[in-house]
């Protein structure tokens, strides 16, 4: 009974990877990153995607294949799409479709990357129209057992009331979470690993970019992509925000690098993260 009991015990320890969910800090690739090399080969490109070590992506559309064939080239590679994009078009009149498409890939989040605006002029009904809307998705979203996320750009960020216009958004998000791009906060002239740390539930994924040194901000959630550095390299405290996300069980940390470098920047960056999360 007792070799039985042991034998038991030992396949019950190698089963609980196969049984647990996901563990946090999964590296992920936001596939923007590589969005002209896509126009060249798209199975090439995702296969090196597996190459670097990454199986989780976020998605950049089917590249003209039917979402069929697009999810058996993902399989063929063994890669997951963990996150979809849903314009705020789609998530305002029809979130259920999006919400079918995530399904069909697998993939646990939506997100909504940008709220109609005209630039430079996001105000206060920009805002709170955006909240409405994504509330109402979100509800959908979270009842199909999905997560929706607005992605802010920096735009967000102007002053109202006693804060700012994303400070009313975060406030008043009851049914939708959000993907903090690290970069664009920064560009807002904002201090992302400060808002991680004011509200660690409320950021599943994180974009993780850096900023070259020196790089003015913005206001309206533009700027230079040539600014994006390989991670740690600079003026982002991108090691300190990978420890926070970490110890508030963030679930992805998405890379992207939207430079004309992002192919020999990608792999530079994927080991600053493992450096970090490995101590």
């Amino acid at each position: 009974m007792k070799k039985f009991a042991a034998v038991w015990y030992v396949w019950l320890l190698s089963s609980i990877p196969f049984i647990l969910p996901l563990q946090a800090q999964e590296i992920a690739l936001q596939l923007y990153s590589l969005r002209e090399q896509m126009k060249m080969d798209v199975e090439r490109y995702h296969e090196i995607i597996s190459q670097w070590g990454i199986r989780y992506i976020e998605g950049g559309g089917t590249y003209g294949m039917s979402e069929k064939k697009y999810k058996q080239l993902l399989e063929k590679y063994n890669l997951q799409l963990v996150s979809v994009g849903g314009t705020f078009e789609e998530m305002r009149d029809n979130p259920q479709a999006v919400i079918d498409r995530a399904k069909f890939f697998g993939a646990n989040y939506i997100v909504t990357f940008w709220i109609p605006h005209t630039s430079g002029n996001f105000g206060e009904a920009d805002a709170k129209k955006a909240v409405s809307v994504f509330n109402k998705a979100g509800k959908m979203v979270k009842e199909a057992g999905l997560t929706f996320c607005y992605h802010p750009h920096g735009y967000e960020f102007t002053d109202y009331g006693e804060g700012t216009l994303f400070d009313y958004m975060i406030e008043n998000a009851e049914d939708f979470d959000f993907e903090m791009d690290v970069f664009w906060v920064k560009m807002a002239g904002a201090d992302p690993l400060a808002i991680l740390e004011a509200h660690p539930e409320k950021f599943p994924l994180l974009h993780l970019k850096d900023r070259k040194k020196g790089t003015s901000g913005t206001s309206d959630g533009t700027g230079d992509v040539e600014s994006n550095v390989v991670l740690g390299n600079g003026d982002i405290d991108v090691e300190g925000i990978i420890r926070q996300a970490k110890k508030a069980g963030t679930d992805f940390l998405i890379i992207e690098d939207e430079s004309s470098r992002s192919v020999a920047q990608i792999p530079q960056s994927i080991y600053f993260i493992r450096s970090i999360l490995d101590q």
